[in-house]
């Protein structure tokens, strides 16, 4: 379901120039994926990611997680040490068919990012009636 990402903007290389073909450095944030008769949810772990830094697109068949952290130090304070050091997270999955991408949902709290993903509905159970004759 999880395949690799290529971002719009290019890494740096040991060499100082850069690389379109690799993506910028990101952590890759740890999801649960819970699946149910009509359809998948994802929790995605993104703390201290803001609701406007965080980005969500379907691209095809394509879901695209991107977030950057944003820790903002009290007035006065300065950060002596981050325990994390790159402060974006990325993670891309590839949707079935049977999945609806025109109507994910998606909710963000306390870090934990949901989304929804229902299924088509010609995915969907169904009880099929016998007819008696």
């Amino acid at each position: 379901m999880n395949t690799p990402n290529r971002s719009q903007s290019a890494a740096p290389t040991p060499t100082g120039g850069t690389d379109p073909t690799r993506p910028d450095p990101a952590i890759v944030p740890p999801v649960d994926v819970i699946e149910d008769a009509s359809g998948i949810t994802l929790y995605a772990d993104l703390p201290g990611v803001p609701r406007e830094a965080l980005h969500l697109r379907v691209d095809g068949d394509q879901l695209s997680i991107e977030g950057e952290a944003r820790v903002i130090a009290p007035a006065g304070l300065e950060i002596s040490h981050a325990e994390v050091a790159l402060p974006r997270y990325r993670r891309t999955f590839t949707l079935s068919r049977e999945l609806d991408s025109g109507r994910i949902a998606a909710e963000m709290s306390h870090g934990v990012l949901r989304v929804r993903i229902p299924r088509a509905s010609h995915a969907q159970p169904r009880r099929i009636e016998v007819q008696v004759q």
